[in-house]
């Protein structure tokens, strides 16, 4: 669901609508027993997506974690999956460390603003306190999608080598490149959004020769439809989608320094 609080702030920087009073109570004993797991093991942990922002449907969402220092979170997603099985479709652990925060790169970079804008803070210490908020701009879009490059080729060698079941590496690349599209957007139109709807629909405005290729990412992103395996490889071509969209983004936000500009 989208976040109906995300935007610009009055003084230029990101406004999203996350904050601890806005987890619906539903969701309480999953926060509460990840954080338990959390303290057992000295780790820090954050909650970020729908259920930060109180979009969350029961049942049909994922709930969205960030671990700091937290081993083994695929284990702790199993468990957790499982013990809450009727109220969410997952328990997702994305796993970090502090030194991701550290230094210049766009990386290190668009970490500090996910953290600041996207993440709240359960248990453990936190890294993010005391960060700024961040401006609405090209340098955030890229710390958070100027990989979309090295994504790319990454998708295209797991479909070569077939270690991705193909309908999962469509779901996966249209998630990834609908948020690439998003920054884009928020670039262009001089705003911030990280709806992939919203996304897909304003840039096949601008582009409509983009505008089916990019419904159709929709339509596997939300789970609409499951793509097809033959449509997997003119999705991750050349003269694809996601090329296109790799190489406007370079255009209009630029990679990360080390990712080629054209993974044609």
């Amino acid at each position: 669901m989208a976040d109906p609080g995300e935007g610009v702030a009055a003084d230029g920087t990101i406004r999203t609508g996350v904050g601890r009073s806005r987890v619906p109570s539903a969701f309480e004993p999953v926060l509460s027993d990840a954080t338990i797991l959390a303290d057992e093991r000295g780790a820090s942990l954050y909650v970020y997506g729908s259920v930060a922002n109180g979009t969350v449907r029961p049942g049909s969402s994922d709930v969205d974690l960030l671990s700091v220092g937290l081993r083994d979170t695929a284990a702790a997603g199993r468990l957790l999956s499982a013990r809450y099985v009727g109220l969410c479709r997952g328990v997702e652990i994305a796993a970090a460390e502090v030194g991701d925060l550290a230094g210049d790169s766009d990386a290190a970079y668009g970490y500090r603003v996910f953290l600041r804008h996207y993440c709240v803070h359960l248990t453990g210490q936190d890294p993010s306190a005391g960060l700024p908020a961040f401006p609405a701009d090209a340098r955030a879009a890229r710390g958070f999608n100027g990989d979309i490059s090295r994504y790319c080729l990454s998708w295209r060698q797991e479909l070569e080598y077939g270690t991705v079941a193909a309908d999962l590496l469509g779901v996966r690349a249209a998630r990834k490149t609908l948020l690439a599209v998003a920054g884009m957007v928020s670039i262009r139109d001089r705003t911030w959004t990280t709806d992939r709807a919203r996304a897909a629909r304003r840039w096949g405005e601008i582009e409509p020769g983009l505008a089916a290729p990019l419904r159709m990412l929709l339509s596997w992103a939300t789970a609409e439809r499951r793509p097809a395996r033959d449509e997997i490889p003119p999705v991750l071509a050349g003269d694809g989608i996601v090329a296109a969209v790799v190489e406007r983004f370079a255009d209009i936000i630029g990679l990360w320094a080390d990712d080629q500009r054209d993974p044609s």
